[in-house]
């Protein structure tokens, strides 16, 4: 911690940010955010005010952020906020930190016929991201967010409040289990994809491992998702998912087996596989699990 009897400057603690190379590929600007969120002042400020001196309680509260992030914590959850599509959303240690990869979820949506009748549900909705910037692109939807946490419920409807008039509803649900029959246009999910064994676990092991991790290789979400989804979805509805890099192809041969057709397949903007969409035509359910 800093000492009383040697002021630290708004320069000098500018310079601290060299500090965090060991853990963060952009360690100067985290520093900036680190420090602007402490003194409350934004990027103009800080480089205008070299000079300025830092009260004890700023200096400590920064000296302990820096640790923090040292010691690999998300700059997002030290901040508090994480910028998607056009918000800064919320976020704690209940929820994932949106991603810019599922801003394609939300582009692939608002591709859709802008039907005023589309009843939306987003399973799995974490900080309310997707939820809420289709609400805010096609406010004459019909949205809904489904979260099996109630902890991250909480955090969805504050931003919700914070960014779009009251119009979602949020449902605490494990995923389609609750939901009537046919009841929706379209179903999106960014579910659980990492299988349990993978060593990229350690850089997002301060994030909820249950919103990451699934059973089956990865694939026990999405295959519960997709069967499920059969039952809830009007005909010709559209079920959106996004999935790992290597997933797929077992994801389109899967929903086939099930029954849906027109199946597209996205890639993000690093080129990795990231989306598949796909039409129920309304058919019957399957009972038995495809192979």
């Amino acid at each position: 911690m800093t000492n009383s009897a040697t002021p630290l400057t708004v320069g000098q603690a500018l310079q601290r940010g060299s500090v965090l190379s060991q853990a963060s590929d952009s360690p100067q600007l985290d520093c900036q955010l680190l420090l602007g969120r402490v003194v409350e002042q934004g990027h103009a400020w800080l480089i205008t005010h070299t000079l300025e001196t830092l009260t004890e309680n700023q200096a400590n509260a920064f000296e302990a952020l820096l640790h923090r992030r040292l010691q690999g914590e998300p700059i997002a959850y030290l901040l508090g906020t994480q910028g998607f599509w056009d918000m800064d959303l919320v976020v704690n240690s209940a929820t994932l930190i949106p991603r810019p990869e599922t801003e394609l979820l939300v582009e692939l949506l608002l591709s859709l016929p802008k039907d005023p009748a589309i009843r939306l549900l987003d399973l799995g909705t974490g900080t309310g991201a997707i939820a809420i910037a289709i609400q805010r692109e096609r406010p004459n939807w019909t949205v809904y967010g489904a979260d099996r946490s109630a902890a991250a419920l909480a955090v969805a409807q504050g931003n919700a409040k914070t960014w779009h008039p009251p119009g979602i509803t949020f449902i605490q649900a494990d995923w389609l289990g609750p939901i009537r029959s046919a009841s929706f246009d379209v179903i999106v999910a960014n579910p659980p994809y990492i299988e349990p064994l993978d060593t990229h676990l350690t850089q997002l092991r301060y994030e909820p491992r249950q919103a990451l991790v699934a059973d089956d290789a990865g694939y026990a979400d999405l295959h519960a998702i997709m069967q499920q989804a059969t039952r809830c979805l009007r005909p010709n509805g559209h079920l959106l998912l996004e999935h790992g890099f290597d997933q797929q192809t077992h994801l389109e041969r899967r929903l086939l087996a099930w029954g849906f057709v027109n199946i597209q397949l996205f890639d993000d903007l690093n080129h990795q596989p990231r989306a598949i969409m796909a039409m129920w035509p309304g058919t019957e359910s399957r009972e038995e699990t495809p192979a």
